[in-house]
């Protein structure tokens, strides 16, 4: 389909006019860059997977792509101190542009971003991305950021559970969350399939050494951490031919002392 534009004023006949500009004919609430007016709340169109929460919340999850670096520069504004100074390790206001380009324009194999939209206005409220190790390529770093008031509502599970999908599809078997880096007074979170998942008739891959217990993963670390959650956390799935079952994931956070 084409569209003509045409001349906004009368000109003489045979008058050459120069064509005005597409752009310039498209209403402001339909500009990239109108999201990021003061006093508009960024928002997207609620596409992707319907979830609905434990506490009966309901968001949608789906990709990160180059057009949400408002809602994720929304989101981070939304974020405590506290919740920063645990996502980056250090103090943090802001998200630089170059930042955002690299938290959204990504290729969903080496680097790959799940968010989390609210179902009932359209504002992220959660993030879980890996990122392909250059030296082992079946491994990958993972992290999990979420707004303070959507916190404890079984998000962080979700989206990690639905991240470590999208990682096996890309030939990643094992998450590392480098827990040599958290700060002294942080909180490591490690969220996964439970084994006892290969026997539910829900899709899984057919690897048993990737997966691990809480209290196999608890094992890997040493006396100095303080393990606050170590648990098999249910929730209902379905069985390719629609059979209920109930699945697990292993959840394990972790405290590393303060000085």
């Amino acid at each position: 389909m084409s569209y003509v534009i045409k001349p906004a004023r009368s000109v003489a006949a045979g008058t050459p006019v120069a064509p005005r500009s597409p752009r310039r004919w498209i209403p402001n609430w339909l500009r990239p860059e109108w999201s990021r007016i003061l006093g508009h709340r960024p928002r997207a169109a609620v596409t992707g997977r319907p979830v609905k929460l434990r506490d009966g919340s309901k968001v949608r999850i789906r990709q990160i792509q180059p057009a949400d670096a408002p809602l994720l520069a929304d989101g981070f504004a939304r974020l405590s101190g506290k919740s920063r100074q645990m996502r980056f390790l250090a103090r943090k206001d802001r998200l630089s542009a170059a930042e955002l380009r690299y938290f959204t324009d990504l290729d969903h194999r080496d680097h790959e971003a799940l968010g989390a939209l609210d179902q009932a206005d359209g504002r992220g409220v959660g993030i879980a991305r890996y990122v392909r190790d250059a030296k082992d390529p079946r491994a990958a770093e993972v992290a999990v950021t979420i707004v303070d008031d959507w916190q404890g509502r079984g998000l962080g599970t979700e989206l990690l559970s639905r991240l470590s999908d999208r990682a096996r599809q890309a030939g990643i078997d094992r998450f590392t969350a480098l827990a040599a880096a958290v700060a002294p007074g942080g909180m490591l979170l490690v969220v996964g399939h439970h084994p006892s998942d290969l026997a539910t008739g829900v899709p899984r891959p057919p690897m048993p050494e990737v997966f691990y217990t809480p209290d196999e993963i608890a094992a890997l670390l040493d006396d100095s951490w303080r393990v606050a959650v170590s648990e098999a956390r249910p929730r209902p799935a379905t069985t390719p031919d629609g059979a209920e079952v109930t699945v697990h994931d292993t959840v394990l956070v972790a405290i590393r002392p303060g000085p």
